[in-house]
């Protein structure tokens, strides 16, 4: 069989040479920096690990608090921005728009023995409750909203509090890490003693003055996660 000649051979005898192992230490180059310099904190793997550990882990997207989500981002997100926490208001504050929507939903039914809208022609009590379960979606929908896009932000390097009041209203507040000079939490009434949850206000020295997340899960865990990040920060 015809062998081609442009193949790399070598004769079993033939010494193999290997080149030399470049045992000079490797620089990096100045136009390639090796860390960023904007992040105000360590490195976010071990910080995250420690907010886990702390905290532990959501198990949905649905859940009041957040711990180093993978799917969750905002508008006013740096590129090179960390997002560690996300809060929610407590699941205990949407009883009330709950309970007012159960109780718009029944209320149709109830008029079958309480004849409120007997005078009316049947078409136009037929419109009448169709109108009112339009207003009883409108009103369940905007209060899961006002809970769900009403979040407490913590990231690398700051605090965020967005105030999501209706579909028309949305307020946004930040401070820097290096600008919170305090933080407390209070816990008021028999619901948020037992259910751990409560205020936490964050005082700064930013152009607004106070941030406060208000009626968060477990408090007292989110000063920590705080009180670690101010910890980390580069001294001056």
């Amino acid at each position: 069989m015809p062998r081609s000649k442009n193949l790399d051979t070598v004769a079993p005898d033939d010494p193999i040479i290997t080149p030399p192992l470049n045992t000079e230490p490797v620089t990096t180059s100045p136009s390639q920096p090796t860390s960023t310099t904007n992040n105000p904190i360590p490195p976010t793997t071990d910080l995250q690990q420690k907010i886990y550990d702390l905290m532990g882990h959501a198990k949905h997207s649905f859940s009041s608090m957040l711990v180093n989500p993978k799917v969750f981002t905002f508008m006013e997100k740096d590129s090179d921005e960390t997002i560690l926490v996300v809060l929610r208001p407590h699941w205990f504050t949407n009883l009330r728009w709950i309970f007012i929507s159960l109780i718009m939903l029944v209320a149709p039914i109830l008029t079958r023995f309480v004849p409120l809208l007997s005078f009316f022609p049947a078409n136009y009590q037929f419109i009448l409750v169709i109108f009112w379960y339009l207003i009883t979606f409108i009103i369940a929908f905007e209060g899961f909203l006002s809970w769900y896009f009403d979040v407490f932000i913590i990231t690398s390097q700051r605090v965020i509090d967005i105030d999501f009041n209706n579909l028309l209203n949305k307020k946004f507040s930040e401070a820097s890490l290096d600008k919170i000079q305090d933080t407390t939490y209070t816990e008021t009434g028999v619901a948020e003693t037992l259910l751990n949850f409560g205020d936490v206000l964050i005082q700064t020295a930013a152009e607004i003055n106070e941030i406060t997340f208000e009626k968060v899960p477990n408090p007292e865990k989110v000063i920590k996660i705080l009180q670690e990040l101010r910890e980390g920060l580069p001294k001056p």
